[in-house]
């Protein structure tokens, strides 16, 4: 089994959208099978690279899905 890097914790922020906005990103992210929070995540991240702004330490995008089980202690 492959280890998995450590994780940074992430940063919460508040984000206030106009609800027409938040529908039509909420059905956008639903036909890509992302949740809200992750299709923000995704458009934030493609801005940023179209831009040449996207930081190197950034890191891939989490994985979708629940975290893989930690392995059993020795």
């Amino acid at each position: 089994m492959t280890p998995t890097p450590e994780r940074r914790p992430r940063k919460q922020v508040l984000l206030r959208l106009d609800p027409a906005v938040y529908e039509a990103l909420a059905r956008w992210a639903g036909d890509e099978l992302r949740s809200a929070n992750s299709q923000i995540e995704f458009l934030l991240r493609k801005a940023l690279a179209d831009a040449g702004r996207l930081p190197p330490a950034a890191g891939p995008l989490p994985r979708r899905g629940r975290p893989p089980k930690a392995p059993p202690p020795d």
